[in-house]
């Protein structure tokens, strides 16, 4: 009886993104700290290996070829989420504006697609990350499964969670869902991975 007394006592405080923010304007976090924020709880990040890495390159690459001005490509920055979330996701595709968000955060509206690269982070970004992009309405995420060499397609937010899933390990060109008559190609992506 007494064990469950003190457990209900037990109360965990959430930070807010603000104060996520304010940590990080005092000191609190280094400047180089790998970290996001994820429904309050800070959440550490593993080091970018070279696959990963390289990856981001390629993608990067790609997208300034085939979107160009059409979008603000947003690599590993801070993307608030409500009041508990600031995930720092690989790849964030923004609606175009001229000042390249150097003056405030994009919001989910803002967002067209998220791209994660899952070296070692899979279950995170699947079981924890994808629900919270679900829950704020981004109209497609693309997990990319670096030891599997698979790129996971999910797109549709309904109730929290994406209506539409689907994978592969030989992508082609891939029309984006929020902006469709962009097309990037991801021929080859995958295949240099071994």
């Amino acid at each position: 009886m007494i064990a469950v007394m003190q457990a209900d006592l037990v109360h965990r405080h959430r930070l807010t993104v603000e104060e996520y923010f304010r940590m990080a304007e005092v000191g609190l976090l280094a400047p180089d700290a790998h970290v996001e924020l994820i429904e309050g709880e800070i959440i550490d990040m593993a080091p970018i290996g070279t696959q990963h890495g390289g990856l981001l390159a390629d993608l990067v690459l790609r997208i300034g070829r085939d979107l160009g001005e059409r979008v603000c490509v947003w690599v590993q920055a801070t993307l608030p989420l409500g009041k508990f979330s600031a995930p720092e996701p690989d790849i964030a595709l923004l609606r175009y504006r001229k000042d390249t968000y150097k003056k405030k955060y994009p919001s989910p509206d803002d967002v067209f697609l998220i791209v994660e690269l899952s070296q070692s982070s899979l279950r995170h970004d699947r079981d924890v990350k994808l629900p919270l992009y679900a829950r704020h309405n981004i109209p497609e995420v693309w997990i990319v499964d670096v030891a599997s060499r698979h790129i996971n397609f999910f797109h549709t937010p309904k109730a929290g969670q994406y209506t539409h899933a689907s994978s592969t390990a030989s992508p082609g060109s891939i029309s984006l869902r929020a902006l469709p008559i962009a097309t990037l190609d991801l021929t080859g992506l995958l295949g240099d991975l071994e």
